[in-house]
């Protein structure tokens, strides 16, 4: 028989030491584990920033369009979200050269309401441009044909467009513009919001000929343009009190599509006092 000879005081001395060897290996695998990790961040950045370097442009007109190229999906965000709702915006808005247009080269003070739907007793409408300066709202109808092509305008249902001795009808852009100032007269008024109202038809890529200017609309051709683009970016003015109202009102009367935030339907606390007494 053999006899098994134990000494406590030898058995946790050899503990304590084993137990000193395997905390000094841990510490050393997590230092160097820290610093690995370290490095790889850094890394990370360094090319980032190669990256972001590489991709800046060069000059100074270059860097204020890809500061607004890259500003954009936040202008979408912000205009399609509230504090407890949002919007999905279609891709189509995120590429769209009109309305990236609008939103980039006209001052801050102008409020743009693009293709808006009115609902009007209970039935959607489809509206045009509106461009709302402190001075008034603007219904645009943007006309972009081939830049080959010459607009013909007149008092008919139908306006002419001729490209190379080939002429093809567009229905008078006025049609339009007058529905949509008809709605918005309509929504100002019961609000008693006086704020003038006008009504413009706008190409960059073509001229428009005609005899006779319909009336209370302009007509902005490509020859025009010019002049009529300056007018609005050297506007000077701050956005005013009636600008607003007459926008928060216009928007009252506009389709919406919209989702409560998750965070809002998971957190009570964050509901409104109103959704909490229903």
């Amino acid at each position: 028989m053999y006899r098994t000879w134990s000494n406590p005081e030898l058995t946790s001395l050899y503990d304590e030491e084993h137990n000193q060897e395997t905390t000094s290996v841990t510490s050393k695998f997590s230092k160097l584990k820290t610093f690995i990790q370290r490095n790889q961040k850094v890394e990370v950045e360094q090319e980032n920033q190669k990256e972001l370097t590489d991709e800046l442009p060069n000059t100074e007109e270059e860097l204020k369009h890809y500061f607004l190229d890259k500003i954009l999906p936040f202008q979408l965000k912000w205009a399609t979200s509230t504090v407890n709702r949002i919007s999905y915006v279609h891709k189509k808005y995120y590429t769209d050269p009109l309305l990236k247009y609008f939103l980039q080269r006209f001052p801050d003070t102008y409020l743009l309401m693009y293709f808006p739907v009115f609902t009007v007793k209970n039935a959607p409408i489809d509206g045009e441009i509106l461009l709302i300066s402190p001075l008034g709202i603007e219904i645009l109808y943007v006309i972009e044909e081939d830049s080959q092509a010459i607009v013909m305008a007149g008092n008919e249902r139908s306006w002419t467009v001729e490209q190379q001795n080939d002429f093809t009808k567009m229905i008078n852009p006025t049609i339009a513009l007058k529905r949509t100032e008809h709605i918005i007269k309509s929504i100002l008024q019961k609000y008693e919001v006086d704020f003038p109202i006008y009504k413009t038809v706008i190409s960059r890529t073509n001229s428009i000929l005609y005899t006779t200017e319909p009336y209370q609309t302009r007509l902005i051709g490509k020859d025009e343009y010019k002049e009529w683009f300056e007018k609005r970016r050297k506007l000077r003015t701050t956005l005013k009190n009636r600008q607003l109202k007459a926008a928060e009102v216009l928007l009252h009367h506009c389709q919406s599509t919209s989702v409560q935030r998750p965070e809002w339907e998971e957190d009570i606390s964050l509901r409104t006092i109103g959704e909490m007494g229903e």
